[in-house]
């Protein structure tokens, strides 16, 4: 490394997995997956490793793995065949992961318009509200979502008796505007901040902050949060590794032979000083 590496700095843990072993706990998006399909069958390096953390079954040990960062490209690489995926495993808790939400900033919307089609999604009730107090029935878990519009009005969305039923009509919530209508994922609750910088925003929907247990029991259960929902913040995120597509299309060699010729790559990277690492945020411009 070029600059002494911080006290808590360890090596980002990459290994070969099973496609076949990788559980996706959010929905993919159809229309990125054949573009990710179409670009990684053109070209010959993967950059950027999916993260996933083991699924914990109880026993201390597993062989599963739900992905918490890069459903699209494990997605991708069952698509095209592989036998292989090079992942980053990481511990699903603090500090090596911070689990927080996205908010969806919706753009070509009417109040009217959205209001009738979140009250045609059957089990879903839409109850008109403050946003100050809509915000506070969130925070307390009494709402699936808050919808916040550009007119200073918030709606409340309920039903569902368990997680896996709050989860459905999420999804359903979700799919009426994802395939049809522009929206931004962004960090703020504000609909004044997102429409800072996007004046057409006419909505936002403010969804519940998970715990990543709540995110580990949907996966297990073959369940899957509505995509662009969850946000992880990985620490020590591994980038660029440029990883050679062969090494994962490659369906002979088998898959302790590819983790030990791993293991010696990444060493030389290491002696080589090929690898930095960032404390501080860093924004990169060739991605």
């Amino acid at each position: 490394m070029n600059a002494p590496a911080p006290p808590d700095f360890a090596p980002p843990d990459l290994r070969f997995v099973p496609v076949d072993a990788l559980i996706p706990h959010e929905q993919h998006d159809a229309h990125r997956l054949q573009a990710l399909v179409s670009r990684l069958r053109a070209e010959t390096m993967l950059r950027n490793p999916p993260v996933v953390a083991p699924l914990d079954r109880g026993t201390g040990e597993s062989d599963m793995f739900v992905v918490l960062d890069g459903a699209n490209r494990a997605s991708a690489a069952h698509a095209l065949g592989w036998p292989h995926m090079l992942v980053q495993v990481v511990s699903y808790r603090e500090p090596a992961v911070h689990l927080s939400t996205w908010c969806h900033a919706l753009g070509d919307y009417s109040r009217a318009d959205f209001e009738a089609l979140l009250r045609a999604v059957p089990g879903l009730e839409c109850r008109g509200d403050q946003p100050l107090h809509a915000s506070a029935v969130l925070a307390r878990r009494d709402a699936l979502a808050e919808v916040v519009f550009a007119d200073g009005v918030a709606d409340t969305l309920h039903g569902g008796r368990d997680l896996r039923e709050h989860n459905t009509l999420l999804n359903a919530v979700v799919d009426t505007y994802r395939a049809s209508k522009r929206f931004y994922r962004v960090t703020s609750e504000s609909i004044d901040v997102a429409r800072t910088g996007r004046p057409d925003v006419t909505a936002l929907v403010v969804f519940p902050h998970f715990e990543p247990a709540e995110v580990i029991e949907l996966a297990s259960c073959g369940e899957r949060l509505p995509a662009g929902i969850t946000r992880h913040v990985i620490r020590w995120r591994a980038l660029r590794i440029n990883m050679p597509i062969e090494r994962l299309a490659d369906t002979r060699l088998p898959i302790d032979a590819k983790n030990a010729w791993l293991k010696t790559w990444l060493h030389e990277k290491l002696i080589q000083r090929e690898v930095r690492s960032y404390e501080e945020p860093t924004v990169l411009f060739d991605e």
